[in-house]
């Protein structure tokens, strides 16, 4: 072993890392639609606490954001805050500019009753 001190890299956040990260493994597209989900998933707690944990960001298709909801009274609920909405999702950082969300209700699954 060497006398020398070890060289040290300056420490980063690993928030700060990833964007990088994910660019090289392919990812980034996969990464930048996490975030907007999960910025999503905020504006709707804070702007339309009803529909919270009944909804979800799919994906940007064009200028519209698509949500999926649970029920038609979650997707009325995003209706009547659509405005507020999409400019609370405009100016978030992990947003996108769009224009419009549209709202689809989730189709029922086959019963799993035995």
């Amino acid at each position: 072993m060497t006398d020398e001190p070890r060289r040290r890299r300056p420490m980063s956040r690993i928030g700060d890392l990833m964007p990088t990260a994910a660019a090289q493994l392919g990812l980034a597209d996969e990464l930048r639609r996490g975030r907007a989900t999960a910025t999503f998933d905020a504006i709707v707690a804070e702007l339309a606490p009803a529909a919270h944990g009944a909804c979800r960001a799919i994906r940007v298709d064009g200028t519209a954001l698509v949500v999926e909801a649970d029920a038609p009274i979650v997707a009325q609920e995003l209706r009547l805050n659509a405005l507020g909405l999409r400019d609370a999702f405009r100016a978030a950082p992990a947003g996108a500019q769009i224009e419009d969300i549209r709202i689809t209700i989730r189709r029922a699954g086959p019963s799993r009753a035995s």
